[in-house]
């Protein structure tokens, strides 16, 4: 737990090239603000919403907590995946006890597909340049 204003909990998460960084606010109100903005401005989409609050419905913390996320890099789904992974991690330090839940649905782990490199003589990782028939 972080001395601050007020005492937070702390959990980074990454997927893709985004990378996130969750502070968890035991006794809230429920409230969810994603870089400055609340979640239902910042993601249009309803299932990138239920992604992000897929871990306090497990846990069954939703509306007890508040959750400040700041999120860099990448898209809005690689984003929402980011908070939800480190949302979990945050949830790991408010009780122990919740690491089985949260493995057993696949929130602890972090998702290792990224962009695939481009290779020389290639015009992007495996798209090569169409040859004509002469």
């Amino acid at each position: 737990m972080y001395k601050s204003k007020k005492p937070y909990l702390y959990g980074t998460g990454r997927r893709k090239s985004s990378v996130a960084r969750v502070h968890l606010f035991p006794n809230g109100t429920g409230s969810i603000t994603i870089n400055g903005r609340d979640i239902d401005d910042y993601f249009g989409l309803e299932t990138l919403k239920l992604l992000v609050r897929q871990p306090l419905e497990t846990t069954g913390l939703t509306g007890k907590v508040d959750i400040v996320a700041t999120v860099t890099g990448g898209g809005v789904t690689g984003q929402a995946g980011a908070i939800r992974h480190g949302l979990s991690r945050a949830l790991l330090e408010v009780n122990p006890e919740f690491r089985a839940p949260l493995k057993a649905a696949g929130f602890l782990t972090r998702d290792p597909r990224m962009k695939e490199r481009k290779k020389y003589g290639l015009k992007a990782a495996r798209r090569a340049p169409q040859f004509s028939k002469r």
